[in-house]
């Protein structure tokens, strides 16, 4: 159900006669009867490119293909986009071929991030399906003399009343069809009643249990050579010198390639390659300085930095008498994506024109840096995805793709495999910033919150490439590229204020993003960005303002609620929990709540979590959690209950374990014993994800949902078990042991 990666274009099939892509139009009868008003808006990622024929394609003997600009990171996104498309269409999901993230195949939809894919490219893919079904039944309609109500469309064929067929190849043919969509009809969609029963298995999983051919790790086509990249020992490091010459003679060895600080070898297999670069690296000297902040001191340090302030909400109503003033400060260090698999990339460049393989999750904007960086016409790059070995958010597999590419142009004519080892990977990928979130509030007779004010500290969460500057290469080369200003986003989806803003019922609200733009160590887009830390810091305040009220914190984050959908997923997750205002845990068990709203437009999440800990040892031993969701209509229910619990565990192993160890002049943090991540016999013994379905419903995005929710519920449970309120990420076992004076 999804191509391979091969380089074949629309206009190449086409030119092959193998086969026929279809573009749809609407019959000039249909489009009478039933375009909405051409003012309404185009949904999704249709907005942007509104052909029909960009995202379906029909061959000549029926065959079926979809397309996305969006990217398969382990998400599932290509079962439920498969899904939505055979479900519109009234065919199987095996009828239908997903083409993902090409260049030269699919529509542009910038980087699969922030939860989007659905919203955007599900969105898109759902009307554009159900356009084309209208297309061809109308078609059909119009060649059997047949009313279209009076036939029905299935299994890849239009059908009469009286059993005459016609297959969607037979109906669509030439460039006939060729036209824009239309705004959204809620006619054109298949009701949800009719297109249940259709629940599709992740088709993604087999290949990666058994053993096959899954990511671009494990690419080997004819004619490979293997490059290793030697990186310099730290930030701003300059290469002064290196001796090449007893290295060219080693085994294998292709070519080395210097330009600048870029320093690289080419050899005929991955071992030689690899010795080589060690030899490299062993032979070359550096000068480095002492750039970056005292590791002890950071928070402070970061507070004294020159900001942007900029004031997200200063909202002033009459304020009701307040009782009780709460103010706290919360901490979060760097955090690294810790990615399995190492980065890697495959790049050939032949006949002047280049393609890349890469899992980095912008294939168009990674095309327009590789070009920069290489002076290629942007028609001479293609790039195309390829899963990689875990990662949400921007590691470094742009820099892997970029390395190879630059490689490639330098040795033509073989693909050139760039794989990163596990401490280039640690120490240049960019980390999730370090953030300090300051919360105060008050509260009246009745303990209802009467006044809020929030501010946080933190660098820009977003470098990703579109520029060569973005790029390592493109900074290590002589002729370097310069990255562009760092961006502090801006609302409603946000970087580092993403969910600054509360959902709850607050008439006072001041909220304050300080945007601090140099804080030295290589940040970008970690999982959620900014919302993470925002979510841990205001439902920690929220449990803090709970006590301080005497309220439990689920009923009194209901109180503060108008919004309906967040108040059924509070009260599923609480039901499911078997939560009991009046309960009192065990001594050293303590049980915890929080909720978000994912950017405050995307999907719902409730988190109850129940743990121990360990009085001696400081450790946390994670019981269970339950979860409730709300992603609007539920395509695929076992999907989102996938991506609930990913971001659980993965949440909880921030949580409880990482954070980027640095002094003045390296990144210390080099493998999994100086950032040690969650283990297997540390994960919760049971996660509980309950899902609200609402058919009919956009779609929300859940890829970044439970991250926030659950480090806030493991603070609070924590605080139930102890007593202590701990607000420095991460709780390890010797902070946890210090709260509670062991």
């Amino acid at each position: 159900m999804r191509t391979s990666g091969v380089p074949l274009s629309r206009r190449a099939l086409l030119a092959s006669g193998g086969a026929l892509i279809v573009d749809f139009a609407l019959a000039p009868h249909a489009a009478s009867q039933t375009a909405p008003a051409a003012t309404a808006p185009l949904p999704g990622s249709l907005k942007t490119t509104p052909m029909l024929d960009a995202w379906i394609g029909i061959t000549a003997d029926g065959g079926i293909s979809v397309f996305t600009g969006k990217a398969e990171l382990g998400q599932g996104i290509t079962s439920a986009l498969i899904e939505i498309a055979a479900r519109q269409l009234c065919v199987a999901p095996a009828a239908v071929n997903l083409v993902t993230a090409d260049t030269d195949r699919t529509p542009n939809e910038g980087y699969t991030a922030g939860s989007q894919s659905m919203q955007d490219s599900g969105t898109a893919i759902l009307h554009a399906a159900a356009q084309a079904r209208e297309i061809v039944i109308g078609l059909a309609a119009a060649r059997l003399a047949r009313p279209a109500g009076d036939l029905k469309a299935d299994g890849g064929a239009v059908w009469g009343p009286d059993g005459e067929r016609l297959s969607y190849g037979e109906l669509v043919a030439g460039n006939a069809l060729h036209v824009q969509a239309q705004p959204a009809a809620a006619s054109r969609l298949m009701p949800a009643s009719a297109t249940r029963g259709l629940a599709l298995p992740r088709v993604d999983i087999p290949a990666k249990v058994t053993g096959q051919s899954a990511y671009v790790h494990d690419m080997r086509p004819s004619g490979m050579v293997h490059a290793r990249v030697v990186r310099p020992p730290s930030y701003g490091a300059r290469l002064l010198d290196v001796d090449v010459g007893a290295i060219e003679r080693m085994p294998g060895v292709k070519k080395i390639v210097r330009d600048g600080s870029f320093l690289a070898v080419i050899a005929d297999r991955e071992f030689r390659a690899v010795k080589a670069m060690e030899a490299l690296a062993a032979s070359a000297r550096w000068q480095e300085h002492a750039t970056m902040p005292d590791r002890a001191d950071f928070y402070a340090w970061l507070k004294q930095q020159p900001a942007d302030v900029i004031t997200i909400r200063d909202d002033k109503a009459p304020a009701d008498i307040a009782v009780r003033r709460l103010e706290a400060e919360y901490l979060r260090p760097h955090q690294m994506h810790g990615s399995i698999g190492p980065s890697c990339a495959l790049a050939w460049y032949t006949d002047g024109r280049l393609t890349v393989w890469s899992h980095a999750q912008g294939m168009f904007p990674l095309r327009s840096a590789l070009a920069e960086l290489l002076h290629l016409p942007i028609d001479k790059v293609r790039c195309i995805h390829v899963e990689g070995a875990g990662c949400y958010g921007h590691n470094g597999a742009d820099d892997a793709a970029a390395d190879a590419a630059f490689l490639a142009v330098s040795y033509p004519g073989a693909p050139v495999r760039v794989q990163w080892m596990r401490d280039q990977e640690h120490r240049w990928e960019p980390f999730g910033p370090g953030m300090v979130m300051r919360a105060s509030a008050a509260l009246d007779a009745q303990g209802s919150i009467v006044a809020w004010d929030y501010g946080v500290w933190t660098d820009t969460h977003s470098t990703r490439p579109g520029g060569a500057g973005n790029t390592l290469v493109g900074r290590h080369i002589a002729a370097s590229f310069a990255p562009p200003p760092p961006s502090p986003g801006s609302q409603p989806a946000g970087y580092g204020d993403r969910n600054i803003i509360p959902l709850y019922r607050i008439k006072n609200l001041h909220l304050v993003y300080n945007f601090v733009p140099h804080q030295r160590l290589r940040v970008s887009a970690l999982r959620g960005l900014g919302a993470y830390a925002n979510v841990f810091a205001i439902e920690s305040f929220m449990d803090e303002l709970a006590a301080a009220a005497a309220v439990d914190p689920v009923q009194f984050r209901l109180r503060h609620l108008e919004d309906p959908r967040a108040q059924a997923v509070i009260a599923l997750a609480a039901k499911e929990f078997q939560w009991r205002a009046e309960a009192k845990p065990a001594t050293g068990r303590g049980q915890g709540f929080a909720f978000a709203k994912y950017k405050n437009l995307a999907a719902y999440c409730a988190v109850a979590v129940d743990l121990e800990v360990e009085h001696e040892t400081g450790r946390i031993r994670l019981l269970r959690a339950v979860a409730a969701v709300d992603s609007g209509e539920a395509v695929s229910p076992d999907g989102i209950k996938n991506q609930i619990e990913g971001g659980i565990v993965q949440s909880a192993s921030w949580t409880l374990n990482e954070a980027v160890d640095f002094d003045d002049v390296r990144i210390k943090s080099r493998d999994w014993s100086t950032y040690p991540i969650m283990r297997f016999a540390d994960v919760f013994d049971s996660i509980d994800v309950h899902v609200i379905d609402r058919p009919q419903q956009p779609f929300l995005g859940t890829g970044e949902a439970s991250q926030g929710p659950t480090a806030a519920a493991i603070a609070n449970a924590i605080a139930s078990a102890t007593g202590r309120r701990i607000r420095e990420l991460p709780f390890t076992r010797a902070r946890v042991k210090t709260a509670i004076g062991v």
